[in-house]
């Protein structure tokens, strides 16, 4: 049992593994991952669709992709683990004039921070998926420098590299309370028993906001499911495609091996931690897919690898990351909103840099702090799946 900590980090999935990879990457070793499972990176981070992309309606949004894909480019080498990163491209398909006017604004601010992405016609965009249906669409937008990658093999790596550098991990370690002396955290409670810090980190995922609640903050994150359906082996859509987005109805697809992956969000679900797969929700999805690639009927469903998993959304679907100003010592890393594993590689570096520099610098992330919400200065992030 570790009675003591510089930095206790609350979740062992791919953004505690990051920030405890970056905290010992500078030296500061005394690094413990608490995790409530008996196993690491068995959370979200095992249950993404593990999409990776530019393109983001919001600046920071962007500038946080464009640092985290460039790091998992070499990722493998400079790191350990396994990216597997396939830039096979996002391709957004839009059929709605107001909604293409937002993405040309999105592409615009995408270029002038040196994101490459492409404008389509329908006709242009059809190349990518044969028997794409095109009548209703007005245009596309493909970024060829997106796609998708492993978050196990990424998390993983993290957490082996932070390992190597003196960070250790408690499995089996939910955490039940903070202590809280003269306004800042000076350890936790765990179903492993006390722990003594000098800095928490909530990156606890869709529990953030019950984390929180613990210390006696209120953290807008919650936890909604997102339900991942695979087909059988499908050479009628022969690969690579993008990873290619209905924008009007919310329906996405990709390859996964011979197989297609596919997922549509339902938007009337209440927020829970349920993780079964929604078989009512499937005829939603079929629906929508088939309307816009008409060949998926020829596919069967590949039932037992079905999964479904957790979002942490926050009200703006943006991350909530530094330190709290009412409590001295914690600090969020959480509210990714299905963000969390493109951009585990900046939070890493940013959180790290947080903590031990007093505040982050590489990437400004004031828009991400949680005064936004009682000053009214959100930037809704208008690019979510």
């Amino acid at each position: 049992m570790v009675s003591r900590a510089q930095v206790a980090i609350i979740g062992a999935g791919v953004v505690g593994a990051s920030i405890a990879y970056h905290l010992t990457l500078r030296g500061c070793s005394d690094v413990l991952i608490l995790e409530k499972e008996e196993a690491e990176v068995s959370g979200s981070t095992a249950r993404s669709a593990a999409g990776v992309r530019h393109q983001f309606s919001n600046a920071t949004n962007i500038l946080l992709s464009r640092y985290s894909i460039q790091k998992l480019r070499t990722f493998d080498e400079e790191v350990g683990g396994h990216a597997e990163l396939h830039l096979v491209g996002y391709l957004f398909l839009v059929n709605d004039a107001a909604t293409w006017e937002q993405y040309q604004r999105n592409v615009a601010l995408q270029r002038r921070l040196d994101v490459r992405v492409e404008v389509l016609g329908p006709e242009e965009a059809a190349r990518f998926v044969p028997g794409m249906r095109t009548d209703d669409l007005i245009g596309a937008t493909f970024g060829p420098d997106d796609g998708y990658c492993d978050p196990y093999g990424i998390a993983m790596g993290y957490l082996r590299a932070a390992q190597r550098m003196g960070a250790r991990i408690l499995r089996g370690a939910a955490v039940t309370g903070f202590e809280v002396r003269g306004g800042a955290v000076s350890g936790l409670r765990t179903t492993r028993g006390a722990v003594a810090c000098d800095i928490a980190v909530n990156a606890a995922g869709p529990w953030a906001g019950e984390v929180a609640t613990l210390a006696g903050l209120d953290v807008p994150v919650r936890p909604y499911r997102r339900n991942m359906y695979m087909t059988a082996p499908f050479p009628q859509i022969p690969g690579p495609i993008p990873l290619t987005v209905d924008v009007g109805s919310g329906f996405y697809m990709r390859h996964e091996g011979a197989s297609i992956l596919m997922g549509r969000s339902n938007p009337n679900e209440p927020s829970s931690f349920n993780t079964s797969v929604d078989w009512d929700w499937l005829d939603h999805v079929l629906e929508a897919g088939l309307y816009r690639f008409p060949v998926l009927q020829h596919a069967s469903l590949a039932t037992g690898q079905c999964w479904a998993g957790l979002y942490e959304i926050t009200p703006d679907h943006n991350p909530i990351l530094g330190r709290h100003p009412d409590l001295a010592n914690y600090v969020d890393a959480s509210g990714f909103s299905g963000h969390g594993i493109m951009h585990a590689p900046a939070t890493g570096m940013l959180i790290a840099e947080e903590i031990l520099d007093g505040r982050a610098h590489t990437i400004d992330i004031d828009d991400l702090r949680i005064n936004r919400f009682r000053t009214g200065q959100q930037h809704v992030e208008q690019n979510v799946i």
